[in-house]
């Protein structure tokens, strides 16, 4: 039996990167309740995205509505194999 692929995603927080990584189904417990909120407002966000950019942008979209008036909202990005360090947050490049 083949091992679940990993993924690494970073939270962008005020400034402050969060790096958790995963498999699908274990990001989208960790950020289910984000995506709970979302979908309770918008009812196209998906709860339980099955690939990592629909859990990236479902994750985005339910920022967007729940921290709509926000100045400087959270945000999620994927990290690449290989980018470490550097260059996560662009906002402080």
């Amino acid at each position: 039996m083949a091992t679940p692929k990993q993924f690494t995603v970073n939270v962008i927080r005020r400034g402050s990167d969060r790096i958790v990584t995963g498999t699908i189904p274990q990001l989208v417990k960790y950020y289910g309740y984000t995506l709970e909120c979302g979908q309770s407002w918008n009812s196209k966000i998906k709860r339980n995205p099955t690939t990592i950019a629909s859990l990236v942008s479902n994750y985005n979209k339910s920022i967007d509505e729940t921290q709509g008036g926000c100045y400087e909202r959270n945000y999620m990005n994927q990290i690449l194999p290989g980018q470490t360090g550097y260059g996560l947050n662009p906002q402080n490049d």
